[in-house]
């Protein structure tokens, strides 16, 4: 190696540091900076001087910080100028989100679109006008999109950008990178992982746990440590081909009994407007049925679940008049949204939904939180759609979900059966209660196999976390009780459907902060 190369090696390598070091602690003077890194007072003022240039941080203001002489001057990511395109591409909707380097979501876009069997070359076609539009009005703001993610529900080869084979669409082996057309760097991930990874970049921010993203698929993403795990191929986490009964319906990838074929959103939707679920037609033990409390498997006694904010309701879910933790009245859609099931036109013939700036907390759907059903801390008896910001403590605890409008446009069907529920409906009850038994049944098989921290669920299982969080517990503690002491803790995700887009968006910043070099020399 010469010796130039040895330097610009060198150089990167402080830049990260410096950057780091910068996004580790919010705000810090080029003399705590050459503490933490230990570098030369030079060499960071140096470094700092070529990241404000390339408009990665930002100076703030004179401080103290407690040495003699001039004050020092702040230093701060800046969120102005670099920023991340979040894409995905799922069964029913496409979604679109630009997030800054201070990880402020600053655009989104959805639009409700059938792409069930649509051509690979459509859906990218028409993915491709919603990010056009979306990156032009980021660029009017002042910001350059260094990069995306796009986020498909299916197995991705990471080096290739293959989608081997996504059954809910009807794709198979599909080459979706080289369809990409983009003036810059955009790589294909799958949805379930980037969803686990959205959850730890902008939601709960736990180190280990199992993030389920219930969709009309359903996937997982298992995240150890901060740190992703894909598998030895990248395929981990189709917890929705997991068998739940062998002898069960078919499912679209081939297979019987899939947890998809009872806790997937079609499958809900047409059990919510079927027969009443029979629990003995699933052949399973007395010790497996679901609960037919609320209260029972967050460990909280009955009598006092009234009196604990955020974990019970007064009355159990679907009942008359039972209190609703995150749903908000009835037939609520987002504002221009389109129905589910819509066919592929234009963006700009169909107004896509959430056609506004988005709030500057990341991950929050309302324009303002406080204005928001949902956004105050109360007992679930004094405000429905009550949210609470972190997962509950208590072992095996449930935490309240989000309001219903941070649905996107393409899953308002759950509205219908939440109102339905809040009717005290017993063919939505019943069929909340099997997507619950059969979604305990294979998180119980991946407790065993991955010993997660906790479970937290997203996607439709947001706004349904008040009739389905319980009794995913409880059948988890019914399988699970005899291995070990406590079930891992069953919560919410936040983010609701919008971690996918958030987490692929995540994934292009943490690139930026891996290695600025290679930014500022494009």
């Amino acid at each position: 190696m010469t010796q130039a190369l040895r330097h610009d090696a060198m150089r990167a390598r402080n830049l990260a540091l410096v950057l780091g070091a910068v996004g580790a602690r919010g705000s810090v003077t080029r003399a705590a900076l050459a503490e933490m890194t230990g570098l030369t007072k030079t060499t960071v003022s140096k470094l700092v001087g070529d990241l404000i240039e390339g408009g990665l941080v930002v100076e703030t203001g004179a401080v103290r910080d407690g040495e003699r002489g001039r004050p020092g001057v702040e230093i701060r990511i800046s969120g102005q100028h670099v920023a991340a395109l979040g894409l995905e591409i799922n069964v029913d909707y496409l979604a679109v989100c630009v997030v800054d380097l201070a990880r402020t979501v600053r655009l989104r876009r959805t639009q409700a679109v059938d792409n069930r069997a649509a051509p690979p070359v459509d859906v990218i076609a028409q993915l491709g006008d919603l990010a056009a539009a979306v990156v032009d009005e980021a660029v009017e703001k002042g910001l350059r999109v260094v990069g995306g993610v796009l986020a498909v529900p299916g197995p991705v080869d990471m080096t290739s950008g293959v989608v081997h084979n996504a059954p809910n669409l009807g794709w198979r082996d599909v080459p979706l990178a080289s369809l990409l057309r983009f003036p810059f760097p955009v790589r294909v991930e799958n949805e379930a992982n980037l969803a686990a990874l959205g959850e730890l970049w902008f939601g709960s921010g736990l180190p280990d746990f199992l993030h389920v993203s219930g969709e009309i698929g359903i996937g997982a993403g298992l995240v150890v440590r901060g740190r992703l795990f894909r598998g030895a191929h990248g395929f981990a986490g189709e917890l929705g081909h997991v068998v739940v009964s062998p002898a069960g319906p078919p499912c679209r990838c081939g297979g019987r009994g899939c947890l998809e074929q009872y806790a997937g959103q079609d499958a809900l939707l047409t059990a919510a407007r079927a027969a009443p679920f029979r629990r003995a037609a699933l052949n399973r033990r007395a010790a497996d049925t679901p609960p037919t409390s609320g209260y029972v498997s967050a460990g909280i006694p009955q009598k006092d679940a009234a009196e604990t904010p955020m974990v019970a309701q007064e009355k159990t879910p679907g009942s008359s008049g039972a209190t609703q933790a995150g749903a908000t009245q009835a037939g609520a859609t987002q504002a221009g949204a389109t129905q589910a099931g819509a066919t592929h036109r234009r963006p700009a013939e169909t107004p896509a939904a959430g056609q506004k700036d988005a709030p500057e907390t990341p991950g929050a759907a309302q324009e303002k939180m406080a204005e928001t059903p949902g956004a105050t801390h109360k007992r679930p008896a004094e405000t429905p759609g009550a949210a609470q910001e972190k997962p509950a403590e208590t072992p095996g605890a449930v935490s309240a979900t989000i309001p219903l409008e941070m649905l996107l446009p393409a899953q308002q069907g759950v509205s219908w059966v939440l109102s339905r529920l809040r009717e005290g409906d017993e063919k939505a009850r019943a069929a909340c209660e099997r997507a619950a038994w059969a979604l305990g049944v294979a998180l119980s098989s991946a407790v065993n196999l991955v010993d997660p921290d906790a479970i937290v669920l997203g996607g439709i299982y947001a706004p349904l976390f008040p009739w389905i969080g319980h009794m995913v517990t409880d059948t988890m503690k019914a399988r699970l009780g005899q291995m070990r002491g406590a079930v891992p803790p069953v919560v919410v995700s936040r983010l609701g459907a919008e971690a996918a887009a958030l987490g692929a968006a995540g994934q292009v910043i943490e690139q930026v902060m891996a290695d600025p070099a290679a930014l500022l020399h494009s």
